[in-house]
């Protein structure tokens, strides 16, 4: 257990700031699964929506330091070329 008020507080915002990064990592992971499963449906209204919430979500992750900004560049585009074998 923390023996300072500050370390004490430092723990406190840590955890929080744990469980909304975990839930926006989470987010994320689903909104690829939809979009994946929009793929495999072919339904090329859907996947372009999935698209576009994967693309948001992707990016206020690299906004918050969620996701490395290398790794979201990489991830649309991977993405970006799954949904254009459906068109």
């Amino acid at each position: 257990m923390p023996h300072n008020k500050s370390t004490l507080k430092r723990l406190i915002t840590s955890k929080k700031k744990h469980v909304k990064n975990k839930a926006r990592k989470s987010a994320i992971k689903t909104a690829e699964k939809k979009l994946r499963a929009a793929v495999e449906a072919k339904d090329a209204a859907l996947v372009a929506a999935s698209l576009k919430d994967c693309f948001k979500l992707l990016d206020k992750g690299t906004k918050t330091n969620i996701v490395h900004a290398n790794k979201a560049n990489r991830k649309k585009s991977q993405l970006a070329q799954l949904a254009n074998t459906v068109k």
